[in-house]
């Protein structure tokens, strides 16, 4: 697709377990179009981390190609994704010798071709892009509580104005109000910088707060990628189990009534 940032096509994934070999996808094709916020769901073991990697390029897979804005994924990690694709992890994987400004600018000092004192100004816009006030600057890490252990990660994912940016849980550990702020903050970075979000959650309040299209991993594929709406209406074992259940009947609360399902 001409407006398509991630193109996946008849992806597999395998891993040596043992003698024998266990395959988590199998023909696998999912397509991110630019500026959505997608969401990557399924049960434990079907591989959403992992395609995160894959995008990102620092995992490779089995058969299949990965195209992420035009280029094959496996160039994005042999010359540096941090430049072209943004990447917070689940635990925000903060260095935790350095301190939160070193952290925010380690990937523009990394690359070597700017004077330290226009990494730290950088540094400094996007510390309070997140919301971070400026003395948490020369914090440590340890200093930090969770949820701005998390805003400093995802300052750092985008110190290099990325299109393209990877959440790995984005809101787990964070108490309700906490992962409702970061929620916040998400959509309003995903609108001022004009992103494209693919995130993987299973928190259902994060989900329908900011997906625009849900793809759900299932039976080594993704089974169905479209608007909430349509997932929820979709007949199998594990939306019915995922969404429907006492969680998703609360957070459903959360839908528009024209976007939940009939």
């Amino acid at each position: 697709m001409a407006d398509a940032l991630v193109d996946i096509r008849q992806l597999w994934t395998v891993f040596p377990h043992g003698e024998q070999k266990t395959v988590v996808h199998q023909d696998l094709d999912l397509t991110v179009e630019r500026g959505e916020i997608m969401s990557l769901v399924g049960g434990s073991g079907t591989g959403k981390t992992v395609l995160l990697r894959q995008m990102l390029g620092l995992e490779t897979p089995a058969k299949g190609e990965i195209t992420v804005l035009g280029k094959p994924a496996a160039e994005l990690g042999k010359r540096g994704a941090a430049s072209r694709v943004g990447m917070l992890f689940q635990q925000g994987a903060l260095f935790s010798a350095f301190t939160v400004l070193e952290n925010i600018a380690f990937p523009l000092r990394e690359l070597g071709i700017l004077p330290a004192a226009l990494i730290r100004e950088a540094a400094m816009v996007k510390l309070q892009m997140v919301g971070l006030p400026a003395d948490a600057a020369q914090k440590m890490p340890s200093d930090l509580s969770g949820g701005m252990v998390k805003r400093a990660a995802l300052a750092r994912a985008l110190i290099m104005d990325p299109p393209l940016l990877l959440l790995d849980e984005p809101t787990a550990g964070l108490d309700p109000e906490s992962a409702d702020s970061f929620c916040a903050l998400l959509r309003t970075l995903h609108q001022g910088m004009c992103l494209t979000v693919v995130m993987v959650t299973h928190d259902l309040d994060t989900i329908f707060e900011l997906s625009t299209r849900i793809a759900v991993l299932a039976e080594k594929k993704v089974i169905i990628n479209d608007t909430p709406a349509k997932v929820l209406a979709f007949e199998h074992p594990f939306i019915h189990e995922f969404f429907l259940g006492e969680r998703g009947q609360r957070a459903m609360t959360l839908l528009a009534p024209a976007a939940r399902p009939v």
